[in-house]
């Protein structure tokens, strides 16, 4: 594997993990190679530092997993671009094809369970007690980390 700092033209870094050199330019001439941020994708390498040996510098030992605790993220501290460029692509595509219905959430989603209204994407709040209530009564939902706009 091989790891690029990479840059779009619109001077958005980030980076990228390719099975080889080959690869990666396979990809990039394809334009199959996508900016996170801005989604452009005339992508290129930026400049990196050499990598450093194992034997050249003394590295500490790693500490060990911390278990998260209950109810708890699995990830702690800043979100990554590309994590935080997809959750925001998400959000829009959400909006766009789904109605909100804001904190009448779950008893919406009761009435098109029981067929008292029409099916349809629906999104809105809810607590974590009318999440758990409604996934006991069969209904299925999904709980989705809802990110800024990437336009705001």
């Amino acid at each position: 594997m091989i790891h690029y700092q990479l840059r779009c033209d619109q001077d958005h870094g980030f980076d990228g993990w390719y099975k080889d050199s080959q690869a990666y330019e396979k990809l990039a001439r394809g334009g199959l190679i996508e900016c996170p941020v801005c989604g452009g994708t005339r992508v290129a390498r930026a400049l990196m530092a050499p990598a450093i040996g194992k034997g050249q510098v003394a590295e500490p030992a790693p500490p060990p997993p911390v278990a998260p605790k209950a109810g708890a993220p699995a990830v702690a501290g800043p979100m990554p671009a590309q994590m935080l460029a997809l959750l925001q692509r998400m959000r829009a595509e959400v909006e766009r094809h789904c109605e909100d219905v804001g904190a009448d959430f779950a008893e919406e989603a009761r009435r098109m369970h029981r067929g008292e209204s029409d099916h349809r994407g629906i999104y809105g709040e809810t607590s974590d007690a009318e999440a758990e209530a409604l996934r006991d009564e069969g209904i299925e939902i999904a709980r989705l980390p809802w990110v800024p706009r990437a336009d705001g």
